[in-house]
């Protein structure tokens, strides 16, 4: 099973786009693993270098309707492929969500209030993430750094947590069916 959790990317933005989370002109590479170097490769975010930024993250906070744009599989994959399986944000384009659910990947709605808390308490900080997910569906995202340590809840619907404990629609599938 994918490992949820690890080191934090904060993206104070909202409505970052497929386009930006991985450019059209990678769409015809041949593997997912090619599309790795070019992840967030367009994102125009002030003091953001994808070339040295994204290394070593493993999960993405961000704002608002992450994922919107074109409808694509590849950017959950880029994604995956740079080891990033969580992203966590107050919503997420309707698609772009199951895309990541149908990979394995979590894409966790928290309310404005607990991002932005999330924002103020942590973004200017070496911050690591731990995933907490419960047999009732319950669960948290726990966010450290040094001393500082908080717990904001969650829920999967019982076909999402199914879909993780797969590692996605294919897995389910081959066990469902």
């Amino acid at each position: 099973m994918k490992q949820f959790g690890g080191n934090v990317l904060f993206l104070d933005r909202s409505d970052i786009n497929t386009d930006e989370i991985i450019p059209a002109k990678y769409l015809t590479e041949n593997t997912k693993q090619a599309l790795q170097p070019y992840l967030l490769e367009d994102l125009k975010l002030d003091g953001f270098n994808p070339k040295t930024d994204i290394l070593g993250k493993k999960v993405i906070i961000t704002r608002e309707n992450f994922g919107c744009g074109s409808s694509r599989e590849h950017a959950p994959w880029a994604l995956e492929v740079n080891g990033i399986y969580v992203v966590v944000a107050t919503n997420f384009a309707r698609i772009f969500r199951q895309n990541m659910y149908n990979c394995g990947m979590l894409a966790i709605e928290m309310d404005k209030k607990s991002i932005e808390d999330m924002f103020a308490k942590f973004a200017d900080k070496d911050t690591e993430c731990k995933i907490v997910i419960n047999d009732d569906g319950t669960a948290k995202v726990k966010l450290i750094a040094g001393s500082l340590s908080v717990s904001y809840q969650f829920r999967l619907d019982g076909f999402e947590k199914a879909l993780i404990e797969n590692e996605g629609w294919v897995g389910y599938a081959d066990a469902k069916y």
